[in-house]
């Protein structure tokens, strides 16, 4: 893991707290956020033992120092002094502790991202406990019910954006179902040089300020059939854009590799005829990658820290806050691992050699995919609805279903949606999908017939069958909701501030279906439960703790609510979040 601070510039082609003071503190801390004092940060070459910290007591501290990744200096979140936070080795079974002290001027936090835990080590300000103030110390302590690849990250305003994330490796207490000769982590993450809360407030403005795709009337002339001039249409009518992919692209980021540019060529070693187990991790605040290893397949044996049945690909998207664990055996001198953004504005890269300052070739980025209306879940011609949204079904729900999800009948995952009333008139929201369908086994935009084996959600399979069993007794049905010009997000139309809490009984098994009614892929995770990831006919698949939804999805999980107390549950896109989210509340 790399840690150097000055950096190469970028090469490329509880409680006590309200819902809503707990929203108007993600913007609050990062205007704050140039307070923060400037903290000497230290510079240990890339791989080097002060990046990882093993043991069962563990001393982090939160700082602020300069940091350059494009030749200018910006203030960045540290831990340690580094960025990427150092990497936490534990082993399973084992309880550890760690000091959290706070050096910012602003309080912070650090969520433990897919471990089972109790509520009030969860690190969610406002729900988990008060956040840890400047100059204080936090204690940690919880036992290790897992093992895997999973991450850590600050849960406080835009720290995460700032630098503030790390990966974690929890060994087994069992050997590994697969053998390999050594291990790299590669945690991907998006870095922009403009302050958080400003990018913020331009989004807010300007939604589709970075899509510099936009079709134009030249593209017009080239896609001239019937069926695509009719669709140009229904996209004009929607006033959406087919290229909106991203909401920040690489205009504004810089894509890193463990801390290191594209020309940083962050490199992992390996010695030939080596089995390698490459650690994947999503660390953006707002990025979806395409990842490859061009000359290699890659054997998938983990999902989100989860053993899986080994699948050989040659490439997988991995959305923000997921984890993928690969095998390689690499036998040339060098390989270029390319993880490149959804919107094809840039890219992150490293390199697998034998031996430092060795590089391979790196790709060209794949031509940009538009959007089809298919993939906006609108099979035929959408329809207009009240207050600019789209739908052809809008099918109310049960009286009193509009807070806090509402309960449906019956165990298939593929259903009619039904909207509740709060979308009903709603000016926060302006699509609904028509027909939404799980596609699990859909690469994606971009990815499908590109003349490469890709990952999908279908390939992956559990090597454990259902630890729960039992069917969920009711079942929840939650739509992602937004509107794209005003930047705004919800659960149901309804933002986190104007929310109840989403109520589940101890013990109790229960479906969780959710319907993406926006244009744009959120990927959603539930603290402190595991989501089991049902197929299409209902059957249990995979378990995970972020679920990606693409636009015009439904897709459906099985929770058992075993761990008491209130966890948040959200879109983990960091300027989804503040409206994207739900309070989850297990009682007895």
């Amino acid at each position: 893991m790399n840690s150097r601070i000055l950096l190469d510039p970028r090469g490329r082609g509880t409680t006590g707290l309200s819902r809503r003071r707990f929203v108007e503190g993600l913007g609050a801390s990062a205007a704050t956020g140039l307070l923060c004092k400037r903290l000497a940060a230290s510079q240990p070459g890339a791989g080097s033992a002060a990046d990882e910290l093993r043991g069962n007591e563990v001393e982090l501290r939160v700082g602020a120092a300069s940091v350059s990744f494009t030749g200018r200096e910006r203030l960045a979140t540290l831990v340690n002094g580094s960025l990427p936070a150092p990497l936490l080795r534990w082993r399973e079974g084992d309880t550890v502790t760690i000091r959290v002290r706070n050096d910012l001027d602003e309080d912070t936090s650090i969520h433990w991202h897919g471990l089972v835990l109790p509520a009030n080590m969860d690190g969610v300000p406002g729900l988990s406990f008060h956040g840890i103030a400047p100059g204080e110390t936090f204690v940690y302590r919880f036992s290790l019910h897992q093992s895997g690849t999973y991450w850590y990250h600050a849960h406080s305003g835009f720290q995460e954006q700032t630098g503030l994330y790390g990966p974690i490796i929890i060994e087994p207490r069992e050997p590994a179902p697969f053998g390999y000769d050594r291990e790299h982590v590669v945690l991907l993450s998006d870095w922009t040089d403009r302050d958080p809360l400003a990018l913020y407030l331009l989004l807010k403005r300007h939604s589709d300020y970075f899509n510099f795709n936009k079709r134009t009337l030249g593209d017009f002339v080239r896609d001239s059939p019937t069926a695509t001039r009719a669709e140009y249409r229904e996209w004009a009518r929607m006033r959406m854009q087919p290229s909106d992919l991203a909401d920040v692209s690489g205009s504004a980021y810089t894509y890193l590799t463990n801390g290191q540019t594209p020309s940083g060529n962050w490199t992992g070693l390996f010695r030939p005829g080596e089995r390698v187990r490459l650690r994947f991790i999503n660390g953006s605040s707002m990025s979806t990658f395409d990842v490859r290893i061009p000359g290699l397949t890659m054997t998938v044996v983990a999902a989100d820290g989860q053993n899986v049945h080994p699948v050989t690909v040659e490439e997988f998207r991995i959305a923000a806050a997921e984890t993928f664990d690969v095998l390689v055996s690499p036998n040339a001198d060098a390989y270029t691992i390319f993880a490149q953004s959804l919107d094809r504005t840039g890219y992150a890269r490293g390199t697998l050699a034998v031996r430092d300052g060795l590089a391979a070739e790196v790709p060209a980025l794949d031509r940009i995919v538009y959007l089809s209306m298919a993939d906006m879940g609108h099979a035929h011609a959408a329809t207009a609805t009240d207050h600019g949204a789209h739908s052809a079904t809008t099918e109310p729900a049960a009286a009193g279903a509009e807070h806090a999800g509402h309960a449906l009948p019956g165990p298939s995952t593929v259903s009619t949606p039904t909207h509740p009333p709060s979308e009903h008139r709603n000016p926060g929201l302006d699509m609904q999908a028509a027909a939404p369908t799980p596609r699990l086994a859909d690469p994606g935009v971009g990815l499908r017939d590109n003349g490469r084996r890709v990952l999908t959600y279908a390939d992956l399979s559990s090597l454990f069958a259902d630890p729960d069993g039992r069917d969920p007794a009711r079942t929840i049905e939650l739509h992602l909701t937004g509107h794209m010009d005003k930047f705004m997000w919800s659960f149901d139309g309804v933002p986190f501030a104007d929310a109840e809490p989403l109520r589940l009984r101890y013990g109790e098994r229960v479906r969780l279906r959710l319907v993406n009614d926006t244009m744009m892929a959120h990927p959603i995770h539930l603290h402190g439960m595991w989501s089991d990831l049902e197929d299409e006919a209902g059957a249990y698949l995979v378990r995970k703790h972020t679920v990606n939804m693409p636009p015009g999805t439904q897709r459906s999980y099985r929770v058992t609510a075993d761990a008491l107390g209130r966890w948040a549950y959200h879109c983990h896109l960091l300027y989804h979040m503040a409206g994207m989210f739900r309070e989850v509340r297990v009682d007895e």
